[in-house]
């Protein structure tokens, strides 16, 4: 029986796609590190030998981290690394790396100034809309919250569910898939941005978008929220620069 070829064994099973993620994680992640800032970027056969995989793996893996906006290729120059304004931010890959090995004042201002335009109206949108389904998924995230200040459970998963309850409850598709870059990137800043208020006052923040979404007062829900977000961004205008 004849022998596969290695880049075939690599790219047509499982285990070729999870060399191809993890790949791609890497390299990925080390681009938004600036790790190739100021020399070429490495050629596929280098890729290759550097990681021990196939050319075929990598090559898909290039095309990946390239439809993300990362990277870029011309002819006679090859492949090179795109400026940061090219990066597709919207990329959950690409927004977790930056959160992960570039989190800054700035970036989490950045953020939450895109969370302040959308979910406040997300918020208003699930006042007017919300099914009973919907608004009992709410309230578990706002009760998960307080049983987690009590010490039981995990307040940032019941932070995220919170949110992305609220923004499924707005009836709107394109809201409702904001929610994966809500959960990435709330991953990371929540831990840092939930010190404003901490506790009580955040719950409280909480309930009262949840209260008014219950009660079917989009103005109020708009408001709320705004507020929560805004704490939020106040918080980090007060911090220290962590750039």
């Amino acid at each position: 029986m004849a022998t596969r070829p290695k880049d075939e064994l690599d790219s047509g099973n499982q285990f070729g796609r999870t060399l191809t993620l993890n790949l791609v994680d890497a390299v990925g992640s080390a681009i938004v590190r600036g790790e190739f800032e100021g020399r070429p970027f490495p050629t596929e056969a280098d890729l290759s030998k550097e990681h021990g995989i196939s050319r075929s793996v990598t090559r898909e893996a290039i095309k990946m981290i390239t439809a993300k906006g990362l990277l870029g290729a011309r002819p006679k120059i090859g492949t090179f690394v795109q400026p940061e304004e090219s990066w597709n931010l919207f990329d959950i890959d690409v927004l977790r790396w930056l959160m992960e090995q570039k989190l800054s004042g700035a970036l989490l201002r950045q953020f939450n100034e895109l969370r302040y335009t959308v979910e406040p109206q997300a918020a208003a949108y699930a006042a007017r809309r919300a099914t009973p389904a919907q608004v009992t998924a709410i309230l578990s995230g706002l009760t998960r919250m307080r049983e987690a200040a009590e010490g039981n459970g995990d307040p940032l998963s019941a932070d995220i569910d919170f949110h992305v309850a609220v923004l499924r409850a707005s009836g709107n598709p394109f809201l409702s898939q904001f929610r994966d870059i809500v959960t990435t990137a709330l991953r990371t800043s929540i831990r840092i941005t939930n010190r404003q208020a901490g506790g009580k006052a955040c719950i409280d923040d909480h309930a009262a978008v949840y209260n008014a979404i219950a009660a079917g007062k989009p103005e109020a829900a708009s408001d709320a929220m705004a507020k929560l977000i805004g704490d939020v961004l106040d918080y980090i205008d007060r911090s220290p620069a962590r750039d």
